[in-house]
């Protein structure tokens, strides 16, 4: 069993079943090994008929951050480790798979809903799914903060390649 707790994770999964959309969700508890190497886990498998498959770790992330409704609309920010490991797992899955960057974004203030062309509502909340394959994150990210070891992406960067999930599967 994965990550059930984590409210962006279980709207994710309720995204996927609401569309049909077949995955896997990915128990996190034990890491992978990897050529004796430790290899962080994917959250989903999702396969996407007619397209490529996804590899998928999901971001939840508030819009706008922080408790004011004025705080920082998109965040984008990842763990340094999670690129490459979304890399790794498109060369063991193979031909077919990509890995994606799947940013959850729970948006808490009624305000903002005019900004997004679909809104997912879930328990009492509202989400948008937007979707930044591994490999371009990789060649656009920049340090975030060296010592909390995240990267994230320029704002310009990250909308011109965001892509609204709902037109990846």
């Amino acid at each position: 069993m994965g990550l059930r707790w984590n409210h962006y994770d279980v709207a994710f999964e309720e995204f996927l079943r609401g569309r049909r959309t077949p995955y896997v969700f990915v128990d996190e508890r034990r890491r992978a090994l990897l050529d004796g190497a430790s290899l962080k886990s994917i959250d989903f498998i999702v396969y996407s008929p007619g397209t490529t498959n996804l590899l998928v770790d999901v971001k939840g992330r508030r819009f706008p951050s922080g408790q004011r409704p004025q705080g920082h609309k998109w965040e984008n920010w990842t763990g340094a480790e999670d690129v490459p490991a979304l890399l790794q797992w498109e060369a063991v899955f193979g031909e077919g798979f990509r890995g994606l960057l799947a940013f959850a974004y729970h948006v808490v203030h009624e305000k903002h809903w005019r900004l997004f062309d679909e809104l997912f509502e879930f328990r009492g909340r509202r989400y948008a799914f937007f979707g930044v394959w591994a490999d371009d994150y990789l060649e656009a990210m920049k340090t975030r903060s060296a010592g909390w070891d995240t990267v994230c992406l320029p704002s310009r960067e990250f909308r011109r390649l965001r892509v609204p999930l709902r037109e990846l599967l």
